[in-house]
C-alpha cells in the first residue's frame, strides 16, 4: 500500500504554517522530525488528566500513568521485535544511550584492549569510545570508507576485526550520506572475533524495519525526536544477560532495591538504569509515535523515501554545478533519504540561508561528523537535506527552484 503523503502531512500542525510567507517545506528530518497531532495530544492528555509521578503512587492518576509509561516500553519493544521491555532503558538521546555503554562496558576494558568504530559516525559514536581510550589506555581503530566515499570498505572492516576488538560500535545508517551499512553482517563477523557488537540506530530504526532478534546486535541505540516523537527520550536496547551484568552508571531513586549507609542493591531491568524521576511525558509521547508509524508501517516508510529520494536524485543529477554526496540511485535499497549536496560557487551556509528565504528548512555544516566531511568528502562543510513520511515530489520541486534561486543571488554561472 502507497503511502500518502498529502493526507499524513495534515496531521502535522506545524507544516501548516509558512515561513517568510511560503509554505513550509520541512527536510531537516535527519536533525528532529515533526510531530502530529496524536503524539501532541497524547502529551497534552496526559498533563491535563492523570499527570503524577510514576511506580510508588497508589493514588489512581498515578497508577495511570505508571501504566502509560511502561506500555510505552512494550510498543518500544514490539517495534524493534525486542524480548520483552526488560529490554528498553529509557536515556534521553542516541548520544546519552551510548555514554552510558561507554561508561559502563568500559569498566571491563583493559589497557591494550581494541574498540573499533568507522569512519562514518556521528561524533556520538566517537567521542564517548575517544575518552573511554583515553581513560582506560585503550586502542581506539577506525574502518574506513571505501573509495567511492560512500560505502563501508567491508575488506577493511574484516581486516581489523581480526584483530579481536573488545567492542564494536557501528553507525547503522549514516547522517550524512545516507547509506545503510550491512549491520547484519558486521554484527556477525564481529561476535566471529568475540567482539560485542553496539549499532548506532539514529538514522535507521526511524526510517526501516528493524529487528533485533535478525540483527542479533547486543546494544542498539535510538532516539525518538526522530521518529516523530518528543525530544528528551532515547532508547538503548540490550540482551537481557549483558543488561544484568552491566553496572548502572547514574544512582539514585528509582533505579535501587535496597540502600543502607555502606551499599545497595539495584533494581530489576530496565529501571536499575533509569535514576530519579523519569521523562514520563516524554515516554508516553514516544508510545503515541510508535503507535503513528506502526499504522503507516515501516515497509511503507522506507518505500516511500526510496521513491522520493530516487526522484530527488534524478532531478539533481540534471543541474550543473551541483555534487551529491553518497550513493547513486542504482542503490538506492542501500540508502535512506538523506541527501548530502554542494554545489559549485556556494558556500552551504548561504545555500541553507537563501533555502530559508523561499521557505524551505535545511541543514548546513560538518553534521556532527567532522571526520567523515572533511578527511573523507574533503569538504568544510555540506548542505543536507532529508526527507520524512510528509514530505513529497513537490518539496522536491521546490528545492531545485530554490537552487536556481542561489544560483542567481550568488551570481554562479552555469557550466554545460
Amino acid at each position: 500500500m502507497a503511502l500518502d503523503a498529502d493526507r499524513i502531512r495534515m496531521d502535522f500542525p506545524i507544516l501548516e504554517s509558512t515561513m517568510h510567507g511560503k509554505r513550509l517545506v520541512y527536510l531537516d528530518n535527519a536533525a528532529t522530525t515533526q510531530k502530529p497531532r496524536q503524539v501532541i495530544e497524547k502529551i497534552s492528555d496526559y498533563y491535563k488528566t492523570y499527570n503524577a509521578n510514576i511506580h510508588r503512587g497508589m493514588y489512581e492518576i498515578s497508577i495511570r500513568a505508571t501504566e502509560e509509561y511502561v506500555r510505552s516500553k512494550e510498543l518500544t519493544a514490539n517495534f524493534i521485535n525486542a524480548d520483552s521491555y526488560r529490554n528498553i532503558v529509557y536515556t534521553r538521546n542516541t548520544t546519552e544511550s551510548l555514554n552510558v555503554l561507554a561508561m559502563s562496558l568500559g569498566e571491563e576494558v583493559n589497557k591494550g584492549d581494541t574498540i573499533l568504530i568507522s569512519t562514518m559516525e556521528h561524533h556520538s559514536n566517537i567521542v564517548p569510545w575517544q575518552m573511554l581510550a583515553k581513560r582506560k589506555g585503550a586502542v581506539l581503530e577506525y574502518a574506513r570508507v571505501a573509495d567511492d566515499r560512500s560505502s563501508m570498505d567491508m575488506s577493511d572492516v574484516e581486516s581489523k576485526l581480526g584483530k579481536k576488538p573488545r567492542i564494536v560500535s557501528i553507525t547503522m545508517a549514516s547522517n550524512v550520506l545516507g547509506t545503510v551499512n550491512d549491520a547484519k553482517r558486521i554484527t556477525k563477523l564481529a561476535h566471529d572475533n568475540g567482539a560485542l557488537v553496539i549499532l548506532d540506530g539514529a538514522q535507521s530504526v526511524p526510517h526501516m524495519k528493524t529487528n533485533v532478534k535478525d540483527l542479533d546486535c547486543d546494544f542498539l541505540a535510538f532516539s525518538s525526536h526522530k521518529m516523530l516523537g518528543p525530544a528528551g527520550i532515547g532508547v538503548l536496547y540490550g540482551k537481557d544477560e549483558l543488561l544484568e551484568e552491566m553496572n548502572p552508571v547514574l544512582g539514585g531513586g528509582d533505579m535501587i532495591r535496597s540502600v543502607d549507609f555502606q551499599s545497595s542493591t539495584w533494581n530489576e531491568l530496565p529501571w536499575k538504569f533509569e535514576a530519579g524521576t523519569s521523562n514520563i511525558e516524554g515516554g508516553i509521547g514516544f508510545g503515541a509515535a510508535i503507535e503513528y508509524l506502526g499504522d503507516i508501517g515501516m515497509e511503507n516508510v522506507k518505500r516511500h523515501e526510496d521513491e522520493l529520494t530516487g526522484y530527488a536524485l534524478k532531478r539533481f543529477s540534471e543541474i550543473p554545478g551541483m555534487k551529491v554526496h553518497g550513493l547513486k540511485a542504482d542503490r538506492i535499497n542501500d540508502r535512506i533519504g538523506v541527501v548530502s549536496f554542494s554545489i559549485e560557487g556556494a558556500h552551504p551556509h548561504d545555500i541553507a540561508q537563501i533555502f530559508d528565504s523561499e521557505g524551505i528548512a535545511i541543514r548546513a555544516g560538518h553534521h556532527c561528523a567532522m571526520p567523515l566531511v572533511n578527511s573523507v568528502l574533503n569538504e568544510d562543510s555540506v548542505a543536507r537535506m532529508s526527507f520524512y513520511v510528509y514530505n513529497n515530489k513537490e518539496d522536491v520541486d521546490k528545492v531545485v527552484s530554490a537552487i536556481d534561486r542561489v544560483k542567481t543571488v550568488l551570481r554562479i554561472k552555469s557550466k554545460n
